[in-house]
Formats: C-alpha cells, sequence, structure tokens
C-alpha cells in the first residue's frame, strides 16, 4: 500500500519512520525529497508546512519508488546521480564509486605538500591520477591548482566517460583521460610526472562480507576490493613507479585503515636509492589514511 501525504513534512515523516524501520539511513529521505523537488535543505525547512503541489502525481510517484529502491540497497547517490565533493557536484552512476569525504582531505594533503615541494620550481608541473573513477581527484587539482598539468586514468573506459562528462560540467581546465591498466599506458610511451596520485582499491577480500549490501551489490568491486589483504594494486604500483617519476617527484596514496605503515615501507624500499621522505597521515577520524612520499 503506498502512503498518501498532502503535505511536505508528511512526505518527509513518512519516508524517514520508513527507511529507519527498515534499518536505513533516515537521512536519504530527506536527500530523495530535496532531490525530487530541487529544493536547498533552507527551502525544504522553509516549506515543509505547505502543500504538495504535484497535479499529475509524477514527482511523487518517483519519490515514493526512489525510497523503495533505497531500501532495496540502491545508494542513495546512485538513485540521485550525483554527489557534492569538495563542494562541487558530481555525477556518479554503478561504474564509479561513490566519492567519499576522506579523499577530500587526501587533495587538501597534496596541494599543500606540492607547495612545500616545488616551492623553487617555475611553470607547470605533471601529475597523473591512477584509477580516476568519476574524476574527483583529477578534476578537483586541475579547478584548484591551474598550474598543474593533469591526466586521468582508469581501467575502464565506462568510468572514463563518465569522468569526462564531469570535467565538462564542471568547466574544468583541460585534461587528458587515458584508458590503461595503472602505469602501463605511460611506461609504454615513455611518459614520466612530477606528481601521482592514486585512491586505488584497497579492501581486502575478506573484509567485504562485512560492508552494507548498499556498497557490495552495487559499487564496483573493480573499484573496492585490493586482494586477499588489500595490498595488491600498492606492489603492482612500486614496480611501476620508478619508470614513470621525474627526478623530483611527490607520490600521494589514499589508503585503508592499519595499512599506512605497510605501504610507506614499500615506499622506502622501492626509491631507497632517492633518500625518499615518506609520512603516514591520518584522516579527521585518526585513522592512517593517506601515504605521501617526496624526494
Amino acid at each position: 500500500m503506498k502512503p498518501t501525504f498532502t503535505k511536505i513534512h508528511e512526505a518527509l515523516n513518512w519516508a524517514s519512520s520508513f527507511l529507519e524501520k527498515q534499518n536505513r539511513e533516515p537521512f536519504a529521505a530527506e536527500l530523495l525529497l530535496r532531490h525530487h523537488l530541487q529544493m536547498s535543505r533552507a527551502q525544504l525547512y522553509a516549506s515543509m508546512r505547505d502543500e504538495w503541489t504535484d497535479p499529475d502525481g509524477k514527482i511523487k510517484e518517483a519519490f515514493i519508488e526512489d525510497v523503495y529502491h533505497y531500501v532495496g540497497g540502491t545508494p542513495v547517490q546512485y538513485l540521485m546521480g550525483y554527489e557534492y565533493f569538495y563542494g562541487r557536484k558530481f555525477e556518479v552512476n554503478e561504474e564509479v564509486l561513490i566519492p567519499r569525504p576522506e579523499t577530500e582531505e587526501l587533495i587538501e594533503g597534496v596541494l599543500k605538500r606540492k607547495k612545500e615541494h616545488f616551492s623553487g620550481d617555475g611553470g607547470t608541473l605533471d601529475v597523473v591520477d591512477i584509477g580516476t573513477g568519476s574524476g574527483i581527484i583529477a578534476i578537483t587539482l586541475a579547478i584548484e591548482d591551474p598550474s598543474l598539468q593533469v591526466t586521468a586514468s582508469d581501467i575502464a573506459e565506462e568510468s572514463l566517460e563518465v569522468a569526462k562528462r564531469n570535467a565538462l560540467n564542471l568547466e574544468a581546465p583541460p585534461i587528458r583521460f587515458v584508458q590503461g591498466d595503472l602505469l602501463t599506458p605511460f611506461i609504454d610511451r615513455g611518459e614520466k610526472f612530477d606528481m601521482i596520485v592514486s585512491n586505488p582499491p584497497y579492501i581486502p577480500e575478506g573484509d567485504i562480507e562485512g560492508l552494507s549490501d548498499i556498497v557490495v551489490d552495487h559499487e564496483p568491486m573493480r573499484a573496492l576490493v585490493g586482494g586477499v589483504d588489500g595490498l595488491d594494486l600498492y606492489r603492482r604500483f612500486m614496480e611501476q613507479l620508478p619508470h614513470v617519476v621525474k627526478d623530483h617527484a611527490l607520490i600521494a596514496f589514499e589508503i585503508g585503515v592499519g595499512q599506512g605503515e605497510d605501504v610507506a615501507d614499500m615506499l622506502r624500499k622501492t626509491f631507497q636509492h632517492k633518500d625518499i621522505q615518506v609520512e603516514i597521515v591520518h584522516d579527521i577520524n585518526g585513522k592512517d589514511r593517506m601515504v605521501f612520499g617526496r624526494f
């Protein structure tokens, strides 16, 4: 039986209560309602006592349908088709990982260390974002720092199409998009970079069962799982990195909780001849989340 409501606050109350009873996040009700009514949060709360005006009932029907889809496990971001990252609206679908706030901290860390590490360098710097997905890292870096010449790569052409649309919609400076497996296309071309940034798949295979069905059933596994211990992609990076970094370089990784020392040790061993400086940085929740290497 479909719910009946005549005022906006009634729609929100129904959806929130229904989601809570179904052990889903009640706040998703507000996100979906704002999406379908095309309102900001302030507009929504100012309109709470207003009548629901929807002559043909299509908005109500779509809203109710999305609430049921969310209960069924579809992420709210995929239902809306977007997520905000670094204050910008990025398109997302099931071909790309939903942006996480921790990755905003990676961006901040990269921009801060870029200024420190290349303070005496003039001109542009070449940076590549490996496994770009929806393009959040590459596009944000390009917009935040126009001195960067940004390349974004991904193994999946479907993900690159999403990233290209995001770059266009956000009017980002020119970004080069390359399809390929990790750093292989750049090794083949003999290209080298000043900065290499990546948020690779780092969840151990055994941890997948403990994740929400919303994540497991809908987000792309290729962007989540990093082998038995979650470190497979980092090991592959270590084999390839020496072939694509310039003599003066910055490397930045997002990592999973508890992986900091392992990834830091890999970088030290890979670049032991370069006297590399390695940092493990914690996120706002106090968990190791980033590893930076520079020489």
